[in-house]
């Protein structure tokens, strides 16, 4: 596709065809490369459905449903960019399953910078979320744009030590709909240096199968993607696993065996992931891929069915497949381990937390590896007095092991 803007009423069918049901990105190429255009793809579509064959029935969204959504976009600042555009970020266009549009709300002009993911484990350790603070800041004052899925834990920290460099979130859900709700003023603020994106209608509240989705795109708009914290089965996995197959570097934190949050990237370091102990290590490679370094090589071993061929994102169909003849696309059934959806759970009242509370979180960020008193009253944000006498009962319990400079870990029976 060349890079020229779209006329509005393009916009408009570019929107509504990717809006109907059963159309994803592989349907949406297929639809446009044969009737030549988006406004041609609807028009031949009713013809295509009453012929049936297909896996899945194709419902066009319609134009009042479209309508509505480009008005709630107004209200937002939202803009839609397609993919044949030169605004549409360059890395991204190059994937397989590039969203045919995406809605951005903040600045465009971050979109072609160069861009690094890092993304880790929602329940992180304070060394986890220090090491992430760090490493943003490092990258983003490098000029790199930080991106990340705005998830608890690893990727708030991550965005939040990028805000004065820039930072772009991808949204699994609408930009009606932030997800977790509490990160909605992390998200506003955000705006004034970086952007956020995604390719679902603006009041599209999140599924699970919609996180992979976002994963793919976070790797995809990365030269990158820095894994700081993994269990097996993470959904951060999954991002690293898009990444190599988007031929992208992989970077992976090493972590201590004896910390569940670390067997996923000491996985991706055994599989050949590059190991990262410090900030040079993907600032001095990012420097070299920018030059024109070559694509890495697969972590993934090669008689292993990649995403793409065991998984389906999306509940596509073969408009032009024979009739009786089996379907392509399959339900998405990958989701990220533990992660709870629901955007109503989310946004449910919660109350203060209880010093017993606070104990439970000071053990969640401990991990065998030391960290400063400091960055635990950081990372919890609860008065110092009360994580003090927490760390107390925890070492008198046997739970906590205090090192020299102020810094303690989780004591290993």
């Amino acid at each position: 596709m060349s890079a020229t803007a779209l006329t509005d009423a393009q916009r408009f069918d570019w929107l509504r065809l990717i809006r109907s049901e059963n159309v994803g990105p592989r349907t949406f190429q297929q639809l446009v490369n044969h009737f030549g255009g988006a406004g041609a793809a609807l028009d031949n579509l009713p013809g295509l459905i009453a012929k049936g064959g297909a896996a899945r029935t194709i419902k066009i969204a319609s134009v009042e449903e479209v309508e509505k959504e480009m008005d709630a976009a107004r209200t937002l600042g939202v803009r839609f960019i397609a993919r044949g555009e030169a605004d549409y970020p360059a890395a991204l266009k190059l994937i397989d399953t590039a969203p045919p549009v995406i809605a951005l709300r903040g600045r465009v002009d971050i979109l072609q910078r160069a861009m690094v993911a890092i993304v880790g484990s929602r329940n992180a350790s304070a060394p986890g979320l220090a090491f992430t603070d760090r490493i943003s800041r490092a990258c983003g004052q490098a000029g790199h744009i930080v991106v990340s899925g705005l998830a608890r834990g690893i990727d708030e920290r991550a965005h939040r030590a990028a805000l004065t460099t820039g930072t772009i979130a991808v949204l699994a859900g609408g930009h009606e709909r932030i997800y977790p709700s509490e990160h909605e003023p992390l998200a506003q603020e955000m705006l004034e240096h970086g952007a956020i994106i995604s390719e679902m209608p603006i009041a599209w509240e999140p599924r699970g199968r919609d996180f992979p989705r976002r994963n793919r795109i976070v790797s995809g708009l990365a030269l990158a993607t820095i894994v700081v914290e993994a269990a097996r089965r993470s959904g951060s996995l999954i991002t690293a696993k898009f990444a190599t197959e988007q031929g992208r570097e992989v970077f992976a934190v090493p972590g201590s065996p004896l910390d569940p949050r670390a067997e996923g990237t000491n996985d991706l370091l055994r599989q050949g992931a590059t190991i990262c102990t410090r900030a040079e290590d993907v600032i001095d490679a990012l420097a070299l891929m920018i030059e024109g370094g070559g694509r890495p090589d697969n972590l993934f071993a090669r008689d292993e069915p990649s995403i793409d061929e065991t998984e389906d994102l999306w509940d596509e169909t073969d408009v032009f497949a024979e009739p009786g003849a089996p379907g392509k696309a399959r339900p998405m059934v990958m989701r990220e381990a533990g992660a709870d959806f629901s955007p109503r759970a989310a946004q449910a009242a919660t109350p203060p937390p209880s010093p017993a509370d606070t104990r439970k979180t000071i053990v969640g960020l401990l991990s065998p590896s030391p960290i400063s008193i400091d960055e635990l009253v950081r990372s919890i944000r609860r008065p110092v007095p009360e994580i003090q006498s927490a760390l107390l009962e925890l070492e008198l319990e046997g739970a906590l092991t205090r090192h020299g400079g102020n810094l303690v870990s989780l004591a290993v029976k």
